[in-house]
């Protein structure tokens, strides 16, 4: 359904040019969404995906280890769509020893929004509501070091910033002027907090994507910010419990169909031709997760199996593995620390593993060797190979 624009303009005189910044209407949509049944269908196949991803935590026997790789893929596949080369083996080895290597500036970045996830969790968890402030603790955590972090992170724009071109006068997009911000931001946090109107929080998550993208409140890091969110509401509304959808994957292989819809809504006022996107991607995201557990557990157990099958030199290997599928990437120390094998026992453990052909070494040397759960650590980086920059 088209509506016509979704906002007004302001007009700016800005290096001497004239420039039209946008300014959103407050949501929700006017007028109302239209759920006709094709989109109703998808709303309840959402929906229903999502479910069975809240219940993939009774499937896993330790869900911790699955989120601690899973979160950070998404952190990987976030900042790979702001044009990071870094990949999830990238930022492993960082953080646990910073590796030489690695490209810095983009690892920092990553490690950045896995810090900005967990902070913006734990504030949640602890009984903080989704609001301006903590949009803004998220972003400064985002930007703490490395790139964007003299971007002001932690606070509203107070300059203007455009999307696409070398300058606002030939951008592709010019958001609302400073000014406007705080203005169109204490509208979006109202619409978080509105208990009357009886959105599905999907489709909230949906509106409330496109809002945040197109006010664009920081000078920096505003598509890392924007997905977050998605998750933390869900999280907020207690459709997930644990951190586990994330659509950055389905965006990335989308982009063009992503940002073209971002235009139409803003342009014509289409919301249902986005929404169905969204929901779509909501529904794949969540069934790939589920598949994903799924696949891991049964690797888990075969893997079990075979170095059960090795007898009494299995007992060493197995608690190497226990500590592997906690952290997929790790050194001989630290998976002595972890597993409280001595030294010989940890390194005759990883070696039954490498016969089998269950992990492999990254380092190529013969001291500080660091290995991967070789399987477990290719299952996790589907979909995340670095393309170049956008």
């Amino acid at each position: 359904m088209t509506r016509g624009e979704t906002g007004g303009y302001e007009l700016l005189t800005l290096g001497g040019e004239t420039v039209r910044a946008f300014v959103p209407h407050p949501l929700p949509p006017d007028p109302p969404l239209v759920l006709d049944g094709a989109l109703q269908t998808l709303l309840e196949q959402a929906l229903l995906a999502l479910g069975r991803l809240d219940s993939v935590s009774t499937l896993l026997p330790e869900p911790h280890l699955f989120l601690y790789t899973y979160i950070r893929k998404e952190a990987v596949l976030s900042s790979q769509i702001e044009g990071t080369q870094s990949s999830l083996s990238d930022l492993l080895l960082f953080e646990m020893t910073e590796a030489p290597g690695v490209p810095l500036d983009d690892v920092v970045e990553v490690s950045n929004y896995v810090a900005a996830m967990e902070h913006g969790l734990k504030r949640l968890r602890g009984g903080f509501p989704l609001c301006n402030r903590l949009i803004r603790e998220i972003h400064e955590k985002l930007l703490a070091r490395g790139r964007g972090s003299e971007k002001d992170p932690g606070h509203f724009r107070t300059t203007q910033n455009w999307i696409g071109g070398t300058r606002p006068g030939n951008a592709h997009f010019v958001p609302p002027p400073p000014g406007a911000v705080a203005d169109c931001m204490a509208a979006y946090e109202r619409f978080l907090h509105d208990e009357n109107r009886l959105l599905p929080v999907v489709v909230k998550a949906a509106l409330a994507h496109v809002q945040f993208e197109t006010v664009h409140p920081f000078l920096d890091g505003n598509g890392r910010v924007g997905r977050l969110l998605i998750t933390f509401l869900m999280c907020e509304a207690g459709v997930l419990h644990e951190p586990m959808l994330y659509l950055s994957l389905y965006f990335k292989e989308h982009r063009e169909e992503y940002y073209r819809l971002l235009d139409r809504v803003r342009w014509e006022g289409d919301w249902e031709e986005w929404l169905r996107f969204f929901l779509e991607g909501v529904r794949q995201t969540a069934d790939a997760a589920v598949a994903t557990a799924r696949r891991l557990v049964t690797l888990f157990q075969k893997d079990r199996a075979r170095i059960q099958k090795r007898g009494r030199a299995a007992g060493s290997a197995l608690r190497v593995q226990d500590v592997l599928k906690q952290r997929p990437v790790a050194s001989l120390q630290e998976v002595r620390k972890r597993s409280g094998l001595s030294f010989p026992a940890a390194a005759a453990g990883m070696t039954l593993l490498g016969e089998l052909g269950i992990v492999r070494e990254l380092t190529g040397g013969k001291r500080n060797r660091v290995f991967a759960y070789r399987q477990y650590l290719a299952d996790l980086e589907e979909g995340t190979k670095a393309p170049g920059p956008a």
